[in-house]
């Protein structure tokens, strides 16, 4: 009686073949190891968002406060992406202002965005 040598391939294989004696030739495939797919890039976390819900256009500012230069606006109801938030002047009773997300440069007063998600404050 031969042995055969089974290298790579199942328990169940390797039993089968060494009942079938010293005639029996197997052709087996090595067994696959799966490995797991690697991860994907970390994305970028999503910045908090708020919408403008002044009246009027409300102004984008170069600094938090309504005396700083004026950047450009945003149009009531649009929501902005907001990088986070730190005191500025006092705005009818808020003095928080929102530094704008997504690249943008400015900051917006808290008292005209309604925030809808939890924005940290400027580091």
């Amino acid at each position: 009686m031969r042995r055969v040598a089974l290298v790579g391939t199942s328990t169940a294989l390797a039993g089968a073949v060494a009942l079938c004696g010293a005639s029996a030739a197997v052709a087996a495939a090595p067994t696959a190891v799966a490995h797991p797919a690697p991860a994907p890039a970390a994305a970028k976390a999503a910045e908090p968002t708020g919408k403008v819900v002044s009246r009027i256009n409300l102004s984008i500012r170069e600094q938090p406060t309504t005396s700083s230069k004026s950047l450009g606006s945003v149009r009531p109801g649009t929501v902005i992406a907001l990088h986070c938030k730190k005191d500025g002047q006092n705005v009818d009773g808020n003095h928080l202002w929102y530094m704008l997300g997504d690249g943008k440069r400015g900051y917006v007063s808290a008292r005209y965005v309604k925030n809808l998600a939890v924005v940290p404050y400027c580091k």
